[in-house]
């Protein structure tokens, strides 16, 4: 059974979001802070964390943070009431895997969950090799030899995402979909930002890149010239 935790310190809705989810097949346990979360998280494995920002004693921000630096992959859905493009991109940049403002449907909650745990479950290990770096998705690590390169969460996923679709030319709004979460109202100014950071990690000549191509008044491809898959 699919094991979902919720992390929501307002009684009323906690308790709303375990009957829902109780009702759709998923086993659900609760935290109502952000220490609780870390403890919980820690001590058992979760398939989904729903995961609400306003928190007491550690934030939600923080808790992804954690999440994120103990290894934990299993995908993250933020729930805030903030609408601040700044702070939505914060989160997803923590490791986030997307999020849902308040106040929002059970359904589009509902649709948003199921599509996360499909895109999880479609999504199997793999190791790709280009130039001299690798980059190995069950350990979410990328490596220039035997020497780790540190990835930020958003920029692994990005990372990920062009190579498990190389050689395809990515309009921005695509990556935007893929990477940040549809509906996600973020400009398209983030995703130059994020291939600009990537660039500067996995090319010896940002400025003339090898494998990360801008393509004119379109948006991005991976080069497949040298990209390798296990």
């Amino acid at each position: 059974m699919t094991r979902i935790l919720v992390v929501e310190d307002e009684p009323s809705i906690a308790l709303a979001l375990e009957d829902d989810l109780r009702r759709e097949g998923y086993e659900v346990d609760l935290a109502v802070d952000g220490e609780e979360a870390c403890r919980l998280a820690g001590a058992d494995r979760y398939d989904l964390y729903l995961l609400d920002i306003m928190l007491p004693k550690r934030d939600g921000f923080e808790v992804c943070r954690y999440l994120r630096s103990e290894g934990v992959k299993a995908p993250i859905l933020m729930l805030t009431a903030r609408g601040q493009e700044s702070e939505k991109v914060i989160g997803l940049e923590l490791g986030a895997d997307d999020y849902v403002t308040k106040p929002y449907g059970p359904r589009e909650l509902r649709a948003r969950i199921k599509a996360l745990l499909r895109r999880t479950s479609e999504a199997p290990a793999a190791v790709f090799r280009f130039g001299q770096f690798e980059l190995d998705t069950a350990r979410c690590e990328l490596r220039a030899g035997a020497t780790p390169v540190p990835l930020k969460p958003l920029e692994f996923r990005l990372l990920e995402f062009f190579l498990r679709n190389q050689g395809r030319v990515h309009t921005r709004q695509r990556l935007l979909d893929a990477v940040w979460g549809q509906d996600t109202h973020i400009t398209e100014r983030v995703v130059d930002n994020q291939v600009t950071n990537l660039r500067k990690k996995i090319e010896s000549d940002p400025e003339n890149p090898r494998h990360l191509i801008s393509v004119r008044g379109i948006g991005y491809r991976f080069d497949t010239q040298s990209v390798t898959e296990r």
